[in-house]
């Protein structure tokens, strides 16, 4: 009997410390509405690849529950982003500003695919460059097939 409760409530820790806890148990409609509308705008850290509205990991629910409790405070949505910008820098905003720090965020991808281009440009020019040799003539195929077929060897090209 001693066992199967302790067994119990171990079981009952264990679950606690590997489940994620609600957010919020009786969410006020227009405070998630706001939130979720700050959070399109603000970029995951851990995923970096989705919005801290979108993400399950743990840092995005600790940054929803801080914008949550300064929406709570009557921050207004600039005052909080302007927060989270001081707080993480600029590569936690999806829409970054364009400023010397950004801008290869904004230049790169344009950059990269002029490089791309400049390189495609050139490869095909080089190409073109270079003519193709001749086919050889229909007697110099004839002579190359024989000399293979009698020994392996292949002809010597014949002068004029």
């Amino acid at each position: 009997m001693m066992r199967a409760l302790l067994a119990c409530a171990l079981l009952a820790f264990a679950a606690a410390a590997f489940g994620q806890a609600e957010e919020v148990a009786h969410p006020d409609p227009k405070v998630e509405q706001r939130l979720k509308d700050l959070g399109e705008e603000l970029r995951c850290l851990v995923c970096q690849n989705q919005t801290i509205a979108d993400s399950a990991a743990p840092l995005a629910l600790d940054l929803r529950n801080q914008i949550r409790a300064q929406i709570a405070q009557g921050r207004t949505d600039e005052e909080i982003r302007a927060y989270m910008v001081e707080r993480y820098g600029d590569f936690v905003l999806y829409k970054p500003p364009f400023k010397a720090t950004t801008a290869l965020l904004w230049v790169g991808p344009f950059a990269l695919l002029a490089a791309g281009f400049a390189v495609l440009v050139i490869v095909l020019r080089r190409r073109r460059a270079v003519p193709p040799a001749p086919p050889p003539d229909a007697d110099t195929q004839r002579a190359a097939i024989a000399a293979l077929l009698e020994d392996g060897a292949p002809p010597r090209r014949q002068k004029g």
